[in-house]
């Protein structure tokens, strides 16, 4: 059946119930998003990739209206969740498509399974070695602030945002905080799920052609692109496409040339 519109369900899975986005026919493609994010961060890039694709823009367990993990959370938990997910909907084979936190999972489920993924696209996925371990261990440095009485919380996490975000577009950190408040979800989680993730044990698992999407405003994420390809030692392939302007919220503001590349990347 083709989905001319986006369509929302829950597939129930022994883990908990993941609630996702479908929309298009043919090859599957799954979207995973940044901390501390759902299926919103693809609104723009779902009816793009859509038009070749059947796309599954999926809130990550512990996020969003999936189901909960509690703290501290792994990187591997959300990858159960993930595989999951694939087996509730019979999905054998699937590109991976994983932002910032995202690419991360993406990584340890190419990894794992990596008969079920036919491509890996990593846009800003972090290079999570010890360095990055060390330098996350008093916390993440971002969406970090405690619950206070007057609701301050929530200005904090849009201050830490902002700067990192388009001017004139308030738009985008009012969907970054909706998704912040989401049930159950404690944004700086993620953060430290990725700073607990030995990645330099596990990408050399990864066999899949990967392509990594770099944006060249996105100070934290940019600087991993090399050192993810260094250390994709196994990969059929490997593509470095680098979006001039992208930003963290890459998603929505280059939506056309994220789908350019990875649409270009899928064809070759």
């Amino acid at each position: 059946m083709s989905i001319s519109t986006p369509r929302r369900a829950y597939a129930d899975t022994p883990l908990g119930q993941v609630h996702y986005v479908e929309q298009g026919e043919g090859p599957a493609i799954v979207l995973m998003h940044q901390t501390p994010r759902s299926f919103d961060e693809f609104r723009e890039v779902l009816p793009l990739l859509a038009a070749s694709h059947r796309v599954l823009a999926i809130d990550m367990p512990g996020f969003g209206l999936s189901y909960e993990i509690p703290a501290p959370q792994s990187i591997e938990a959300i990858a159960d969740g993930v595989l999951a997910f694939l087996d509730a909907l019979s999905i054998e084979t699937t590109d991976l498509l994983g932002h910032h936190t995202g690419g991360a999972v993406a990584v340890e489920v190419a990894a794992r399974a990596p008969h079920r993924v036919r491509s890996l696209l990593l846009s800003s996925a972090p290079w999570a070695d010890e360095a990055y371990r060390d330098a996350h261990a008093g916390g993440p440095g971002v969406d970090e602030a405690d619950v206070a009485h007057d609701g301050s919380h929530l200005t904090t996490w849009w201050a830490l945002r902002q700067p990192y975000y388009p001017a004139g577009r308030p738009d985008l950190l009012d969907r970054f905080v909706r998704d912040a408040l989401a049930p159950g979800v404690t944004p700086a989680e993620g953060h430290m799920a990725c700073g607990r993730y030995v990645m330099e044990d596990r990408i050399g698992q990864v066999v899949a052609p990967t392509l990594l999407i770099g944006a060249s405003d996105d100070p934290f994420a940019l600087p991993s692109v090399a050192k993810l390809a260094e250390h994709l030692v196994k990969a059929e392939r490997v593509e470095q496409a680098i979006i001039p302007g992208g930003t963290i919220p890459l998603m929505e503001t280059k939506s056309r040339e994220v789908a350019d590349a990875v649409e270009s990347f899928l064809r070759s």
